[in-house]
């Protein structure tokens, strides 16, 4: 959701990127660039506190192709907007965009994005770890290049709490206080997938494939309610404040803000996996929502630009890439051979963003057109169950509701 947490992401920046460059037979990019002589002026749009490490990683790409001239302008909305800019006017838009992988159906649906070429969609799946590679597929293509997972995990003040108290929610909540966000659905909406029910079927592609109208989706509903007794969970719209001012012991949250909280809690600062709730008196883990960061070409940059572009995005999005976005941002990289590294191997951060990316941690976000209405709708179902709003007598009909919403036809 970034980062790639897409209800918190601030505003963007564009850089404007213009290749005059005649490119090399071969590159370590993410891609196949042989084609010689491309060329073209090619946009860029990345969040705006990414603007200063993209303008390394674009010195990085001169030095490749020493005729490219770079220029930086303002972007519009950030990534977490990037369907709804280029919607607005594709010709216009930036030629290579930042985008979290949810938005990539309906992208694509649009005819705002292309498949990947062969050799490209090869070098992903070569180069990175798989379910990056499923997080940019639709309908069977690859339709963007992926540079960064992210899921949510628990960072904690460990003179508070200890390793053992936070594998567990009920251990958690009773021996300190969890600041959280019943009203955010990219938080607790995973409950429902922790119930066992699918979201959109078992590849998040299929419309009529939510099932959480079910015995198992009340189970989540009443898993809500029964946190708003709960003297260990705190609801607030901000969190961090919370764990700043030491009232809370623990929240959730992802990598893109890891720094904020280590700076927060200094030599306390912890951080674990999800751990696991009690549904219908049984332990389940709690999961997270997997997202993708990824750059997409534009379908509408002109003929020559195409290939500028897929050579630009493929080179942003290589391993070298990645490591300089972790080092910078903490997003952690889908490389291989990055998540290899020792950096990285022995940051506990990645650690545990690489625990909850593993099957039955987490759900790859899905990418269906039907994630907007998603959005707008899981959130006061959650909020209501939590608040008491939405009692249980209600909960069948709610939740048939809500799954009649989010599964119409686009």
């Amino acid at each position: 959701m970034k980062l790639w947490k897409k209800i918190l992401i601030g505003s963007a920046t564009l850089i404007t990127v213009t290749l005059l460059a005649a490119c090399s037979s071969k590159s370590t990019s993410s891609t196949s660039t042989d084609a010689k002589n491309v060329s073209g002026s090619v946009k860029l749009w990345v969040d705006t506190t990414q603007v200063p490490y993209y303008k390394k990683i674009v010195a990085n790409f001169n030095k490749k192709y020493p005729d490219v001239k770079v220029k930086v302008t303002q972007s519009p909305n950030g990534s977490a907007n990037a369907k709804t800019d280029v919607g607005k006017d594709p010709a216009k838009a930036a030629d290579v965009f930042e985008v979290a992988n949810d938005q990539l159906g309906s992208m694509a649906e649009a005819g705002y994005i292309n498949p990947l070429s062969p050799d490209a969609t090869k070098a992903v799946k070569n180069n990175n770890v798989a379910v990056a590679s499923e997080g940019v597929t639709w309908k069977g293509k690859m339709f963007a290049y992926p540079f960064a997972e992210q899921a949510q995990t628990i960072y904690y003040n460990k003179s508070k709490l200890t390793a053992d108290d936070v594998k567990t929610w009920d251990g958690l909540t009773a021996k300190g206080v969890l600041a959280t966000d019943f009203t955010n659905a990219y938080n607790f909406y995973p409950v429902f997938l922790s119930a066992g029910t699918q979201l959109y079927g078992k590849t998040g592609e299929t419309v009529k494939g939510t099932d959480v109208n079910s015995a198992k989706g009340e189970q989540a509903m009443a898993w809500f309610a029964q946190q708003k007794s709960n003297k260990g969970v705190m609801q607030t719209s901000n969190a961090l404040n919370q764990l700043k001012s030491g009232k809370a012991a623990a929240i959730l949250d992802g990598p893109w803000n890891s720094a904020n909280i280590k700076k927060i809690l200094g030599k306390n600062f912890a951080v674990a996996p999800y751990p696991t709730i009690k549904l219908d008196g049984k332990d389940v883990q709690m999961q997270a929502f997997l997202g993708i960061e990824t750059f997409a070409v534009n379908s509408h940059a002109s003929g020559s630009n195409q290939k500028a572009a897929a050579t630009l995005a493929s080179f942003i999005t290589n391993k070298e890439s990645q490591l300089i976005v972790y080092d910078h941002s903490g997003q952690i990289p889908v490389d291989k051979t990055a998540q290899k590294s020792s950096k990285v191997a022995s940051d506990p951060v990645a650690g545990a963003v690489m625990t909850m990316a593993k099957p039955g941690n987490s759900t790859l976000m899905p990418k269906m057109p039907q994630m907007a209405t998603f959005w707008n709708d899981a959130a006061p179902l959650i909020n209501g169950a939590y608040t008491g709003s939405i009692p249980a007598s209600q909960y069948s009909t709610k939740l048939d509701t809500f799954v009649k919403n989010i599964s119409k036809a686009n």
